[in-house]
């Protein structure tokens, strides 16, 4: 999943790039509202991380403009948003939630929570609150990071694991490599690699041992396919 970092403080953003990285996001950053704006409209975030103080402008008129439509996003006004801030006023954590926020944390913070946070806003439309995918005989717990096959754990790397939690929730459907690499890889990824064909090709041969049948399959010209099979 791809998350969008709005912070200007170095450090933090430093920390919070490895810290999600290590748990199997791509991550990109901005400093500036004004930069964010720019990649909201260039990518498709399955998630905005925000704070308040910007800059050149606040998050929460940032926040609003996304709600209101006013700032294009690739994801739409629904994009969901985690304000991470280090106003824990009251007033200020209402304000953030009426602008349209879907969840709100204040500085110092734990990353273990942080990344809670994230899971649970990041299920919320997509497995009825729950963690856990299941797709014909495959299994996904993103809350361990745990991936299995008819009981067959997977010892897959991030990038296949999450390239393999993205096909997991579109079965059936053709999936492209550019999709994959806007999803799946960070902003520094190099559109002309090679890294989502390797990957996929890594993540097909775990999928697949002895008799068992193959679910991954490329769809020449397209993209790839996980088949649903029992």
């Amino acid at each position: 999943m791809r998350l969008l970092v709005v912070e200007d403080e170095a450090g933090l953003v430093s920390a919070l790039r490895s810290g999600l990285g290590r748990a199997g996001y791509a991550v990109d950053t901005a400093a500036t509202g004004a930069e964010a704006a720019e990649k909201l409209g260039m990518a498709a975030y399955d998630l905005m991380i925000l704070d308040i103080t910007l800059p050149d402008t606040d998050g929460f008129a940032l926040c609003r403009g996304v709600r209101r439509g006013e700032i294009p996003t690739g994801t739409g006004p629904d994009l969901r948003i985690l304000m991470l801030t280090a106003r824990a006023n009251l007033s200020d954590r209402v304000r953030g939630l009426d602008e349209g926020a879907d969840d709100y944390i204040t500085k110092p913070f734990a990353l273990a929570e942080l990344q809670a946070r994230i899971r649970a806003l990041l299920r919320r439309d997509v497995g009825g609150g729950s963690a856990v995918l299941e797709v014909g005989g495959l299994f996904l717990d993103s809350a361990r990071q745990l991936a299995a096959r008819n009981g067959r754990e997977l010892p897959l790397t991030l990038k296949e694991f999450g390239v393999l939690r993205y096909l997991m929730f579109r079965p059936e459907h053709v999936v492209s490599a550019e999709e994959l690499l806007e999803h799946v890889w960070d902003e520094n990824a190099d559109p002309f690699t090679q890294s989502v064909r390797v990957t996929v090709g890594t993540l097909r041969r775990k999928l697949t041992r002895g008799s068992e049948e193959p679910v991954l399959e490329t769809v020449i010209g397209r993209g790839y396919r996980l088949r649903v099979r029992p």
